[in-house]
């Protein structure tokens, strides 16, 4: 079977890029590029941090392209108290030496759904929706080329992680999120719901560390970084790991279960803004937009994640 191409949209922060490395060690994807964007930290830290991880990975011929530098309409919000000042603070890892093409991230994104047969290629996004969201008004007829759209995105019974109501992705950038779910494409959505049952416990991270290989190595070191801030707000004995949940989708879909709903993004709401509104029993009569995933066998996902690390440098 031929691999599934895909585009990854993200902006490293250090559970990006282990969901990087995770499909970069995957056969059953080939990653056609990697666009980054301003989230985690500015753009041009999250293009920094691509860059080291791609080296990581020994996978420098993947093309990277630096995309949006802030949100469509509202200023800039960052994570830094929870990722570190560089985003990727953990590791210690080389400067890295590979180019950033030069060809702008939204453009990138269009010039490959339109070279792509429909279908054919489908976008894996890991921070704001902001790139994406551009692409799709410059240049709406690449609506109809998109494969699919998985996204880290969303919340309904885990309130927000940056307000009380609103996941970061949707914060940082509103409009974009509500434009993108307006859009008629194939969205598979992987909320908090899923990604807080998959705990980076000790004995995962150790398992990890064991391969001894460097990118495992250093997976598990950012994430035993990033995991503080998440189990002091939860007082959990671990914290959640979330993007790479979207990548072990497109590998092992029957490890996850969801249903087909309505999801909007609240635009207005003084206390609710950013908020992924889901009408998970289908009290109202909107269309289903979304593909939402709302559970995970968390053993097998990390199963998964320590076998297909061991095939890095």
């Amino acid at each position: 079977m031929l691999p599934q191409k895909i585009i990854i949209d993200t902006d490293p922060g250090q559970d990006d890029a282990v969901a990087l490395l995770l499909a970069l060690a995957s056969p059953e994807l080939s990653v056609e590029g990697v666009v980054t964007v301003a989230g985690n930290v500015p753009l041009d830290r999250t293009t920094y941090n691509a860059r080291q991880v791609l080296e990581l990975a020994g996978r420098t011929d993947v093309p990277l392209h630096a995309g949006a530098a802030r949100p469509m309409r509202r200023d800039l919000v960052t994570a830094e108290h929870v990722h570190g000042p560089t985003g990727l603070d953990g590791p210690s890892l080389p400067v890295p030496t590979m180019p950033v093409r030069d060809k702008h991230g939204v453009d990138f994104l269009i010039e490959s759904f339109r070279a792509a047969t429909p279908g054919e290629l489908s976008l894996v996004t890991l921070g704001p929706l902001t790139n994406i969201a551009m692409a799709l008004v410059k240049a709406p007829d690449i609506a109809a080329r998109i494969g699919r759209i998985v996204m880290i995105a969303g919340t309904r019974l885990e309130g927000g992680n940056i307000t009380p109501a609103a996941a970061f992705n949707e914060y940082v950038d509103p409009e974009a999120a509500d434009l993108v779910l307006r859009s008629g494409l194939p969205i598979t959505m992987v909320p908090m719901d899923v990604t807080h049952r998959c705990l980076s416990t000790k004995a995962r991270l150790d398992a990890l560390r064991a391969l001894g290989n460097r990118a495992a190595v250093a997976a598990a070191e950012m994430l035993s970084f990033s995991e503080a801030f998440d189990m002091q707000k939860y007082g959990w004995e671990a914290a959640p790991l979330h993007d790479p949940c979207a990548i072990a989708f497109l590998l092992r879909p029957d490890i996850f279960t969801g249903r087909k709903v309505h999801v909007g993004i609240e635009l207005k709401g003084e206390l609710t803004y950013g908020m992924s509104v889901v009408d998970w029993w289908r009290v109202t009569d909107r269309v289903p937009n979304v593909d939402f995933l709302h559970d995970i066998d968390a053993h097998a996902f990390y199963a998964l994640l320590t076998q297909r690390l061991a095939r890095l440098p």
